[in-house]
């Protein structure tokens, strides 16, 4: 709770993963995936609950055990390639929320944000009286790198005037990472979906702890990242 607001969070973690199979569960440093995610969450001061969807029975054993609350199994509908995390966020919150007003939306690939991050985008949450607060981090690579490619290949127009300038004359980008995403759940079920208003804010969190595991590389950099951690505690 914070300023007599109650707060849930919700962890998303289906089964079913195409390019890196079982990855909810798959052991990062001696202990599966999302329980990473499931201790952030219970360690904050400040959420009141924490929900885990899944459609998985292995999943809901594992985030039981962490001390997650899987209530039950997620639908068929909600547990397709399409369904989506919004579809799973007002589901949850149509039928696990009662008296709360804020939700934290937690995907367990973000295995390096912790109850510190989490306790820091609420406080700024309630500093800016917002409608959301979205974790973002700063962009390896200047986007201004980026471009599609012609049929022939050819880099003639790749690359625009403002990006041959030197790498530190350009402007900052961002880009989100996935780890934290709050929002005001009265006005998330009043505009019917998950929306940028002027009211949303970027939290911003450093490269380190902002992988996202998509892949196998992903997961390789994360075990080197908490060794490198637990190396020089």
């Amino acid at each position: 709770m914070i300023n007599n607001k109650k707060i849930i969070a919700i962890i998303p973690a289906r089964g079913g993963s195409k390019r890196l199979p079982r990855k909810n569960i798959l052991p990062l440093a001696g202990k599966p995936l999302i329980n990473w995610t499931i201790e952030a969450a219970l360690a904050s001061k400040y959420i009141d609950k924490v929900i885990v969807s899944t459609d998985d029975l292995k999943i809901q054993e594992i985030a039981q055990k962490a001390g997650g609350d899987v209530p039950e199994l997620r639908p068929e509908n909600l547990s397709t390639d399409t369904a989506t995390t919004q579809d799973v966020v007002f589901y949850t919150l149509d039928k696990f929320s009662n008296d709360e007003d804020i939700v934290v939306i937690l995907q367990p690939t973000s295995p390096l944000r912790n109850h510190n991050h989490i306790d820091d985008a609420l406080e700024l949450f309630e500093k800016k009286c917002a409608f959301s607060v979205v974790s973002v981090t700063p962009c390896e690579h200047s986007p201004l790198w980026c471009n599609t490619l012609p049929i022939d290949k050819s880099m003639a127009n790749f690359l625009t005037k403002e990006a041959m300038n030197r790498s530190q004359d350009l402007e900052q980008y961002y880009r989100i990472n996935g780890a934290i995403y709050i929002f005001n759940i009265a006005k998330l079920v009043k505009y019917n979906e998950i929306r940028y208003t002027p009211k949303s804010f970027s939290y911003i969190m450093e490269n380190k702890y902002s992988i996202d595991i998509d892949n196998y590389l992903d997961f390789k950099i994360a075990e080197t990242i908490v060794q490198d951690k637990d190396s020089n505690a």
